[in-house]
């Protein structure tokens, strides 16, 4: 009779591309919210060798290609009820735009498993697993996933390296980044595909030889070796503390309220109101008080024509004010409006603005990076002609600001900004010549559905971890927490949950390595893998 083994190993073979879509779609779900990890370590685990075992390269590309378009259609299932806010598209049509962006999407995984084969040492697939292959395989993810960030402006949701989170493996991120931690994932990943065999040969062979104890032996060395290695070296950084030396108190307030909601005309007073309830003072203790992603709609700034003002720039600072005491300073989402010459709206910032006790308006930072189909509409003349408009609601795109800025904010510190889906941008969260004393992060979750929520408080505690600094986030339904500087979230409230928080900013580590110098780290590591996996092909060990 067939072993069990063997007829999967079989039908496998037969058809690898649907083991590898149900491989794909079974690894998403190691990541928040169901945080099943070991289904996550053993779907790249089958997924290493299936293209370990394929008979040619085109295999190899169709299986890596066919593992990522599960993986991403499930991890990003949220985006499908993202597409029911926008102007009331249909379910269906969401999950048509999840499909079509995870075949995308799934191109960086086809690279990363067709470049691992081509590198792996050629022979017969019952040599097992070669060392050049798992190398080769863990640098090119650690490349892809750096690749996916920026091409086509980029889109770096959940790498790999972000299941580690809650598992507190994450510390790594201080040195090579998230996308260096995902490659090194892979390497223990890969590095249980090779052992574990040999395990289960040696122990059915006996302890006679000692071959099982020395596997017993290498497998922890290899299995902590490098862990240890880059903690160590982060860990040279971490001697000195930086920060604002007092104890910085905020104010973080969640309201609660929902995205069907939020822009409702005759609910804008009742949205405000959650938010005056959650903020007025309990002491005369001077705090910053943080709001979330476009709190209030109303435009702050003087300057444009009455017309699109529904309450003027005074009386919508007044209302501010009113619930601030005296040296209290606010940091909230708000918009801005860009004029041509004749006074007509072309364009709009999603900014926030520095709101002081007295009414006036301090330093402001613009949204960056902005999200493509919500937030601007590309090849607008040709998309809208088609009655594809309603993708980025409105007649005007927003603009995009120049980058990550530093807020200096006097006694409270020096705030670095990242709007929204900007904290998931590994080594880009920071003006590294002007490092603040922590990361705001407004947000508008309200639309991400049940998974993008805990998926986006995951990537930015890794942000937290990598650059060595405090991280406070602030949504309207959740999940607004306050992550200290090695990722531990100190204080968060609940999805659609009304509350705020009381805290103190944390404290900010010395610049880690990552801090330092960014991307240039990961992508070195990975370079070093590659050319090792190269080197032990042409070795043939």
């Amino acid at each position: 009779m067939t072993a069990p083994s063997s007829r999967i190993a079989a039908f496998a073979d037969r058809w690898p591309k649907l083991v590898a879509l149900l491989l794909g779609a079974v690894s998403a779900t190691g990541f928040a919210p169901l945080n099943l990890w070991p289904l996550t370590l053993a779907a790249f685990a089958g997924l290493m060798a299936l293209v370990v075992r394929s008979p040619k390269g085109s295999r190899a590309l169709g299986i890596g290609w066919a593992f990522g378009v599960g993986h991403f259609t499930i991890g990003l299932n949220w985006i499908a009820t993202a597409f029911t806010y926008q102007a009331a598209m249909p379910a269906w049509l969401g999950w048509i735009a999840v499909v079509l962006l995870a075949l995308y999407l799934a191109v960086y995984p086809a690279l990363a498993a067709w470049g691992a084969w081509l590198v792996r040492r050629v022979g017969p697939v019952q040599t097992g697993v070669p060392l050049s292959f798992v190398l080769a395989f863990a640098a090119l993810w650690t490349l892809t996933e750096w690749l996916r960030s920026w091409v086509f402006t980029g889109f770096a949701w959940n790498p790999l390296g972000v299941f580690l989170v809650p598992l507190s493996l994450t510390w790594p991120a201080k040195t090579i980044g998230t996308y260096g931690l995902s490659g090194l994932a892979l390497l223990w990943i890969g590095w249980g595909l090779r052992e574990t065999p040999r395990w289960f040969t040696a122990f059915r062979g006996g302890l006679k030889d000692g071959t099982f104890l020395s596997a017993l032996m290498l497998g922890p060395i290899l299995f902590f070796g490098f862990p240890v290695l880059f903690y160590g070296l982060a860990s040279m950084s971490m001697a000195e503390f930086a920060g604002v030396g007092a104890k910085v108190p905020v104010t973080v307030v969640q309201p609660n309220v929902g995205q069907q909601d939020k822009w409702e005309g005759d609910k804008a007073d009742l949205n405000f109101e959650k938010l005056a309830r959650l903020t007025e003072p309990k002491s005369d203790t001077p705090r910053l008080i943080l709001w979330p992603e476009a709190a209030v709609p109303d435009y702050l700034e003087t300057g444009y024509p009455l017309v699109y003002y529904d309450r003027s720039p005074a009386a919508a600072r007044a209302r501010l004010t009113a619930l601030m005491n005296p040296d209290d300073v606010m940091l909230l989402g708000a918009l801005k409006l860009e004029l041509d010459k004749t006074g007509q709206a072309v364009g709009a910032r999603n900014a926030v603005m520095t709101v002081h006790a007295d009414g006036t308006l301090g330093p402001r930072y613009d949204k960056a990076h902005l999200v493509p189909y919500g937030e601007y509409l590309p090849m607008r003349p040709v998309l809208s002609a088609i009655g594809l408009s309603r993708l980025a609601p409105g007649d005007i795109d927003f603009w995009p600001g120049p980058g990550p800025h530093t807020l200096d904010l006097g006694r409270f510190g020096r705030a670095g900004l990242q709007i929204c889906y900007e904290i998931i941008f590994s080594g880009q969260v920071v003006d590294r010549a002007h490092r603040p004393d922590f990361i705001f992060n407004p947000s508008n979750d309200a639309w991400f559905g049940g998974w993008g929520p805990p998926q986006h408080l995951a990537q930015a505690r890794l942000r937290a971890i990598e650059e060595g600094l405090p991280v406070i986030r602030a949504t309207p339904t959740g999940i607004s927490a306050v992550i200290d500087a090695d990722g531990r979230i100190l204080a968060s409230l609940l999805m659609h949950e009304a509350g705020r928080i009381d805290a103190f900013v944390p404290k900010a580590h010395a610049p880690t390595p990552f801090a330092r110098h960014g991307n240039m780290l990961p992508v070195a590591f990975a370079l070093l893998l590659l050319a090792a996996a190269i080197a032990f092909r042409q070795r043939g060990r």
